[in-house]
């Protein structure tokens, strides 16, 4: 029984029919954002639903029995934990002002996906490899950020209140130019003066204009270079650099299985050579025995 339950978890067509249900689960989710078809499909819908979680408890329970009574190392794998988490909380009797917290958990089946197809089990192993140096370039970026928030405040929040009157409003159209989102038009109204450029319709909140045309243009040009061009980039270092690994891992772990297969194989090549062995030495002592109850000389 267990050898057929892990033949079938890892059979190609168990593996493409849950990826089918991953996908049919994600449909059903997108249907049920249009109010009109949840009110007159919402039979079929609710049916679909627990069919598709049906399914996913049907993959839970042969993954579990192909481990036979070591049924707990389904939980080794952390995308088996992720599976099962899933599938719990879509069991849990949300209601009432809960509703909002089930759809929810309907939208995350369709992350099941990632455990479905490897090269996605890779991806997002190569960014979750890449978090802890990502959590050193986010403070080196939130630094910059709060220099060069700092450093806006105290020069322009009287010129352009409406974008550096406070830090945090500093923060926040700092990220707009780091993005490149219209970050000319920052720069500009800090060169012109507010009462020359990006404030028409405003110029009640224009009190103190006040061009700085040389030190704008070398502030943003600089925060610019520094944080878009230099400090991103990294992140898509770290992140192609946790690909990398994460790839040559999933390699070491194939070339493992191959070499424990060709192991096995060559195992049972030897097995296979040894018993043709014993079964001519065998075939020669019947010969011999039978010889020599007959009384027959031994044929040299």
């Amino acid at each position: 029984m267990v050898a057929k339950l892990k033949a079938i978890a890892d059979s190609a067509f168990f593996q493409n029919f849950v990826t089918v249900a991953i996908l049919a689960a994600g449909v059903v989710v997108g249907l049920e954002t249009y109010p009109s078809i949840a009110e007159a499909y919402h039979t079929p819908l609710f049916w679909a639903n627990w069919t598709i979680l049906g399914i996913f408890i049907v993959e839970i329970i042969i993954k579990m029995g192909a481990e036979g009574r070591h049924w707990y190392r389904y939980f080794n794998d952390p995308w088996n934990i992720f599976d099962f988490v899933i599938v719990v909380l879509c069991l849990m009797p949300f209601g009432g002002g809960f509703v909002a917290v089930l759809r929810l958990l309907r939208v995350l089946r369709v992350l099941k996906l990632v455990t479905a197809l490897p090269k996605l089990q890779i991806l997002v192993g190569a960014l979750l490899k890449s978090i802890p140096s990502m959590f050193y370039v986010s403070i080196l970026l939130m630094l910059l950020f709060y220099l060069y928030a700092v450093t806006a405040t105290f020069f322009f929040s009287e010129n352009d209140p409406v974008h550096f009157e406070s830090l945090q409003l500093s923060m926040l159209s700092l990220f707009r130019t780091v993005t490149l989102e219209d970050w000319t038009d920052l720069m500009y109204i800090n060169m012109y003066g507010c009462d020359n450029y990006g404030y028409g319709g405003l110029e009640e909140l224009c009190t103190k204009p006040n061009a700085q045309p040389i030190f704008a243009s070398a502030f943003f040009v600089s925060f610019v270079l520094s944080g878009t061009m230099i400090i991103l980039n990294l992140f898509i270092g770290v992140i192609m650099n946790g690909m990398d690994e994460a790839q040559a891992e999933a390699e070491e772990l194939a070339s493992q299985g191959r070499e424990g297969r060709d192991s096995l194989a060559d195992q049972i090549a030897s097995l296979n050579s040894q018993l043709a062995a014993m079964q001519k030495t065998l075939a020669a002592m019947e010969v011999r025995a039978r010889t020599e109850a007959s009384g027959e000389p031994l044929s040299k």
